[in-house]
């Protein structure tokens, strides 16, 4: 990805200020492949969700386009994303 979709990477290694931004990485990547996706789907809900908040950090962002194509694809219901993140 190019631009400020981009993931943060130096020398080639991909990084992360926290542990939770490597597994918001993790989660984008399975659920592609379980909705059986090409790596667009994904890109193009990430363009949205930073487009939506430009001043959002970076993997909050990767943590909306994920919310986004789960709810969308049936695999979560809104509702429920929102009383989880309300839990935490």
């Amino acid at each position: 990805m190019n631009g400020r979709e981009a993931v943060p990477a130096a020398n080639g290694e991909l990084q992360f200020d926290a542990p939770w931004e490597g597994r918001a990485f993790g989660l984008a990547l399975a659920l592609v492949d379980r909705l059986d996706l090409d790596w667009e789907a994904f890109r193009q809900r990430l363009i949205v969700a930073i487009a939506d908040e430009p001043e959002r950090p970076y993997y909050e962002s990767w943590v909306a386009a994920v919310e986004s194509l789960a709810t969308d694809h049936g695999l979560v219901d809104h509702a429920e994303v929102v009383a989880r993140a309300e839990t935490v």
